[in-house]
């Protein structure tokens, strides 16, 4: 588990190979990522877009924008958590995400972005 911590807003990110649902043979691999994003201010906060950077170990690179996190928009309150789940698809075994949340300060309604430290997604037979 990978945990980093921007302006009094704490993520952890902790990921899985999927196996299931990977072609090794077709170059598809799937991880799954569980988020904690742990709001440790005194201010309400909502989170509201996402970027990703997404790197396979062939040198590919794309970028992912969107609105919240699986489906949502939430609000987290001061000492609360929201968790949740997604997935990544990569053409390689191996691979990495990272980026940021734009967050709002209810109080205030003033913006700024919470990083998500950088994660690998790596299939267990590659670290044997």
């Amino acid at each position: 588990m990978v945990t980093e911590i921007t302006d009094g807003v704490k993520v952890s990110v902790e990921t899985i190979y999927q196996p299931e649902y990977s072609n090794p043979a077709n170059e598809h691999f799937m991880f799954a990522y569980k988020v904690s994003i742990e709001n440790l201010t005194e201010h309400s906060v909502q989170l509201l877009n996402r970027h990703w950077k997404i790197f396979d170990s062939n040198g590919a690179h794309r970028d992912v924008d969107g609105e919240g996190v699986v489906g949502q928009q939430p609000v987290i309150e001061p000492g609360d958590s929201h968790e949740y789940v997604s997935g990544c698809n990569l053409k390689t075994d191996i691979g990495s995400m990272k980026g940021f949340y734009e967050m709002k300060r209810i109080a205030d309604g003033s913006r700024f972005q919470v990083n998500v430290p950088i994660f690998y997604l790596i299939a267990p037979y590659k670290l044997n």
